[in-house]
């Protein structure tokens, strides 16, 4: 993280769903005192619903004054009817941002292509408004669950970090630290079980987020242990996959033994 924030490059976090990709990044900001700026990829999304937009319905209302009054419509195309979004603020915020891209494989290949510009220049060009430079540039956190592969291109203008699934040690301390209530012990052996689930061969293997879930869950309803009934009740807190559930509790025994 140091080098990235020295050499002013982005830093590409790829792992398994649910390992904390995001959740490094809302901690950078944290840490940093930096605002967090969050760009949810989606397939679909394009250059303006990721940098900017212009307010429809505030021209509407100058375009019926500016007739009253007489005036000219390149005036609708001001700073105060500009939207700004994600990038766009990120641009202006500066060294005062963590702009995290979050999920950037959902993305298709013509909104990568565009980040490639943005990310090197950090500028854009808003034809009505003139080109908009980052005073200094944020630091930039892109995340991916390789749901399809990013090209080189991106990849070479990015420090590149691998996020796998936490030890078991490391899992029980982040379970007790974000709900402080639930007992070691249950944490241990929940932390235990998910780790034996991640072994099956399942659709989605539970990431650290359902693991806080169903720690939380057991401890919601009064269990301190893990027993084969209570896994069986619970499930749902941890799989989200028919399939999923149905192997798990082919292999319950296993999953819950000490």
């Amino acid at each position: 993280m140091h080098v990235a924030l020295a050499l002013d490059r982005p830093l590409l976090l790829e792992g398994e769903p649910g390992v904390g990709k995001t959740e490094i990044a809302r901690v950078l900001a944290a840490v940093l005192g930096r605002e967090l700026i969050r760009l949810q990829c989606y397939e679909g999304i394009d250059t303006h619903q990721a940098l900017y937009e212009w307010d429809h319905a505030r021209q509407l209302l100058a375009i019926r004054a500016l007739g009253d009054a007489g005036g000219s419509v390149t005036a609708l195309y001001g700073p105060e009817f500009l939207l700004e979004r994600p990038l766009l603020h990120a641009l202006r915020t500066g060294a005062g941002a963590v702009l995290l891209i979050d999920e950037i494989d959902r993305a298709d290949d013509e909104f990568e292509a565009f980040l490639l510009e943005m990310l090197s220049d950090f500028q854009i060009t808003i034809p009505e408004v003139g080109t908009v430079t980052a005073p200094s540039p944020p630091l930039v956190v892109l995340t991916s669950n390789r749901t399809r592969e990013l090209h080189d291109a991106l990849k070479r203008r990015c420090l590149y970090h691998w996020i796998d699934y936490p030890d078991a040690e490391r899992e029980v301390e982040i379970v007790t630290l974000r709900q402080p209530g639930v007992a070691r012990e249950l944490a241990r052996r929940v932390v235990a079980a998910v780790n034996r689930l991640r072994e099956l061969e399942l659709a989605k293997p539970p990431g650290v987020a359902e693991t806080i879930d169903w720690a939380r869950t057991l401890d919601l309803l009064g269990e301190q242990d893990l027993s084969t009934d209570a896994a069986d009740l619970t499930l749902g807190s941890v799989l989200k996959e028919r399939e999923d559930l149905e192997l798990a509790r082919e292999h319950l025994d296993e999953i819950t033994a000490s």
